[in-house]
């Protein structure tokens, strides 16, 4: 089977890939796990170093990376690709390591000695989103690596140059072949090996449509899995926020990457008090947007990854404006042919009715909703079947944490909004998935506890 990249640019095959046969795959899978144990044998601390070095050489790459990165799926190459989180998180997860893994002592007397030590799951399976390709495969591949793993990496097939780069890097500096492979699957060949039990642990970023087929092909297989499966990301701006830094940053959050962010802001409930000038200054700031080629630096609106892509939030959209919302954005500013270019949209007279209110839009869109007050924005942040983030502007932070006790979602935010802290755990809750990644969470789901209880006499 072949898979290709349809390039949002211009609609053209960038590349073209041939999948793996499951013969050929079982091979993979085979050399991965005959190689692990002498990986995971290997000093923490050279495997850290290891990591670290294959990381340097990603950023080494860079130039050529972030033209790549627009053809694969449109982000401009104004915004420089995606180095500084990848370095960012990987550092801090090797940083961390150490302690992260260290031993749990509880006895080492006489007689016995007893502890807990964190043991890697032996070969993990990262199947990789396109919109954060390079960020979000490392959230997993690196903890892995330094864990003591191997990796399999499965990009999706809108960026399957990622993979292979990483893969080259990580290589080049040592880190042998069989620990990393980057992969080429289909559906079907991944929900087999995930049901024949070829890996330790499974992490899967994607729809959830996509979760539950990993679902499916791990039942009765005990094989772990973590899953972040999407969101509908909702902000409140309460009364006594900083209005312009509210709207800048949900905004931002809104529109960028074409609105292709997994904690992208896609609903926002404002104080009735600041609902007008919030609109009004968001906006301002969208219409000196400019859409168009990701590859002139002039670009801040790039296309969105795929044509089906932009026809969905085409259609949530419509909908929307067809049951009473109102647009604010004139489409003679933002020319559009149908395609994977589409304009950056705000709706007000938004009601949960509606489907760009409920479903995820994973688009440049955002709907707009005045609230009286607290428990009016808290019942609509929860109401939705996702709960990955939420961002609360206010000047106290004992009220926006005790509003953040009663929202059902993954990681809250005050006076800011998505982000990725790799400090914090990364995981969501309802259709947004379960696990978490990053952090020394992140850590514990990449290893199994192991007790030694040793009797010396």
């Amino acid at each position: 089977m072949t898979i290709q990249c349809i390039s949002p640019v211009d609609g053209s095959v960038y590349a073209t890939r041939e999948t793996l046969s499951r013969t050929e795959a079982d091979a993979a899978v085979a050399r991965a796990k005959e190689s692990q144990a002498a990986w995971a044998a290997r000093p923490l601390a050279e495997r850290i170093a290891l990591v670290q070095a294959g990381v340097a050489a990603v950023g080494a790459m860079n130039d050529d990376i972030v033209p790549e990165i627009a053809w694969q799926m449109g982000r401009p190459v104004r915004y420089g690709g995606e180095f500084g989180g990848f370095n960012e998180r990987a550092g801090y997860m090797a940083d961390i390591a150490q302690d992260a893994l260290a031993p749990i002592e509880i006895e080492d007397s006489d007689a016995f000695r007893r502890v807990i030590k964190r043991v890697p799951h032996g070969l993990v399976l990262v199947v990789a989103p396109w919109n954060y390709p390079y960020m979000t495969a490392i959230n997993t591949v690196a903890p892995a690596l330094i864990s003591g793993n191997a990796v399999m990496l499965k990009h999706a097939s809108q960026t399957p140059l990622v993979g292979e780069r990483m893969a080259a890097a990580f290589h080049s500096v040592g880190i042998p072949d069989d620990i990393i492979q980057n992969v080429f699957l289909d559906h079907q060949t991944t929900s087999d090996l995930i049901a024949d039990r070829s890996f330790g642990f499974v992490n899967f970023t994607g729809s959830v449509g996509g979760g539950k087929a990993m679902e499916a092909a791990a039942s009765g297989t005990f094989t772990g899995i973590g899953l972040e499966l999407g969101g509908k990301d909702p902000g409140y701006v309460m009364e006594d926020a900083n209005l312009d830094a509210a709207v800048e940053t949900l905004i931002d959050g809104a529109m960028f990457n074409s609105g292709q962010c997994c904690c992208g802001i896609e609903r926002i409930y404002v104080a009735e008090s600041l609902f007008d000038a919030f609109v009004t200054k968001a906006v301002k700031i969208v219409n000196g947007y400019k859409l168009g080629n990701p590859l002139d630096p002039e670009t801040t609106l790039g296309p969105m990854a795929h044509v089906r892509f932009a026809d969905t939030v085409r259609g949530q959209t419509a909908d929307a404006i067809a049951a009473g919302a109102t647009a604010h954005i004139d489409p003679a500013l933002f020319p559009e042919d149908g395609g994977a270019y589409l304009m950056p949209q705000i709706l007000t007279d938004v009601t949960h009715d509606m489907r760009v209110m409920r479903e995820e839009s994973f688009g440049p869109v955002v709907g707009i909703m005045p609230v009286k007050d607290d428990a009016e924005a808290i019942a609509l942040m929860n109401d939705s079947d996702f709960g990955l983030t939420a961002s609360l502007w206010t000047q106290d932070t004992a009220r926006a944490e005790a509003i953040a006790d009663q929202i059902e979602t993954g990681t809250v935010f005050m006076n800011r909004a998505d982000y990725l802290d790799p400090a914090l755990c990364w995981t969501g809750c309802k259709d947004t998935g379960r696990g978490g990644g990053l952090s020394v969470i992140g850590y514990h789901n990449l290893t199994r506890p192991k007790s030694y209880h040793l009797k010396k006499a």
